[in-house]
């Protein structure tokens, strides 16, 4: 008679290892290569699918569920882009593997589901961040023209990319930098709590001398401005609006990389607005950007449908223009600009929901402990100022890593605050117990 449910226990034992790896593997995959990424997003998504056919979900997950906004948000984004393909402008491939791309959304319900108690939200959580901690080695190796066999990313040698664009790992690096920082008070000890600060100056480094991304310069700014914001007395917290500019100015004069990418900025500006180089980084950006802002402006309400920037690109183009290349824009295929992007595909409403989105996780997190709330609005904002200069939940690496970073700090911190008030309970029922005893005696 006992047979029966030690076995039934070794397998649920199992199915909860297995579902472990899975998320211990998405969780560490945006910092290694795309062909990880994908392999480890399929392997999820199978999982959560027998996890919800099977109906055995913990209690846990569906109070996340239930509790918190963000998955709520993240499964009505992709929703609603599958439901533009009954508009959409662009030929149902494209329009397809738009879909496929804003599917990435839905990894953020898929770990809030899966990962159901503290253990296994740190264990995900330290899997991300040691995948963050070999990327950042990855990229100090081969600055100092170290060996790394790992590291495939054609830009490994000319810009110390490991596995993706100097743009990406800029972001990552900047984003690592201020995770790494905002969680060392959660270290279980002193060697840890050393290892997250010397994880955060290499992660800054990264960001300011490795790398020449402007944005993620941009992006190493704003969350240097919010730890400081977050690390002044209330009183002086008004102050703190001065800080972004005062670190900019010391970022510029400090680094000369920092220094040479935005001077090529204010030229290639200068030189757009005098029509002398309209095929520079930053003219290219700007015409990209004037041409959506016409496209949402025909159709301000539903858009064009998903995947149909392209589309509404060069036909806007071809009006001014009716020799303009119809595949000019393919080698772009977003306007590097979110915001926009949305915009042009789901109108006034796209634009909206995408902050909607944002203002989500930014209530959940702030329900959350100080560390990990002060971490995700990291995040958040670094996803904000990206968004503004690339579209960065589009595209492939730094989208997923966004989605998964964001989830897994929910993750954690929806089951830390889940074990606090368990553990009040708990206290206050024993309390209660002793009380009675004490009056029986």
């Amino acid at each position: 008679m006992t047979a029966f449910p030690i076995e039934s226990n070794a397998l649920i034992l199992k199915n909860a290892g297995i579902r472990m790896a899975l998320v211990c593997l998405v969780a560490a995959s945006v910092g290694l290569s795309v062909a990880i990424i994908s392999i480890g997003k399929v392997l999820l998504v199978v999982t959560l699918s027998l996890v919800l056919l099977r109906g055995n979900r913990a209690a846990s997950s569906r109070a996340a569920l239930q509790e918190i906004l963000t998955p709520l948000l993240a499964t009505i984004v992709a929703l609603v882009f599958i439901v533009s393909l009954l508009w959409t402008s662009a030929p149902l491939n494209s329009a397809l593997g738009a879909v496929g791309k804003y599917g990435k959304f839905l990894l953020i319900p898929a770990l809030l589901v899966l990962v159901q108690t503290r253990r296994e939200a740190a264990y995900a959580l330290a899997f991300f961040l040691g995948a963050q901690f070999f990327l950042l080695l990855g990229s100090w190796g081969l600055y100092f023209h170290v060996p790394v066999p790992w590291a495939t990313s054609n830009m490994a040698t000319t810009a110390y990319a490991v596995f993706s664009s100097y743009l990406d790992q800029g972001i990552m690096s900047a984003v690592a930098a201020a995770v790494f920082w905002h969680l060392r008070s959660l270290a279980p000890n002193r060697f840890l709590l050393w290892v997250a600060i010397l994880a955060s100056v290499l992660a800054l480094g990264c960001v300011f001398i490795v790398f020449t991304g402007r944005t993620g310069h941009l992006v190493g700014v704003a969350v240097l401005s919010l730890a400081i914001f977050f690390a002044l007395p209330r009183k002086y917290r008004l102050a703190s609006l001065l800080v972004p500019p005062l670190m900019l100015m010391v970022v510029f004069f400090s680094f000369d990389k920092v220094a040479q990418r935005f001077l090529v900025v204010k030229s290639e500006i200068s030189s757009h607005s005098a029509k002398f180089d309209p095929q520079s980084s930053s003219g290219v950006r700007l015409n990209l950007w004037k041409t959506s802002v016409e496209a949402i402006v025909e159709r301000p309400l539903m858009g064009s449908g998903v995947g149909s920037w392209v589309t509404e690109y060069n036909r806007i183009e071809k009006l001014k223009n009716p020799l303009h290349p119809s595949l000019g824009a393919q080698s772009h295929g977003n306007p590097h600009q979110e915001f926009l992007l949305w915009g042009v595909q789901l109108g006034v409403g796209g634009i909206l929901l995408l902050f909607a989105f944002g203002g989500a996780v930014l209530l959940d997190l702030r329900k959350m402990e100080p560390p990990i709330a002060r971490a995700g609005q990291s995040v958040l904002l670094a996803l904000a100022v990206s968004c503004l200069f690339n579209s960065s939940l589009y595209d492939a690496y730094i989208g997923d890593f966004f989605c998964v970073s964001l989830g897994v700090l929910l993750a954690y911190g929806f089951h830390s605050r889940e074990a606090s008030r368990g553990g009040v309970a708990v206290g206050v029922v024993q309390y209660l117990k002793n009380e009675d005893r004490l009056i029986k005696t």
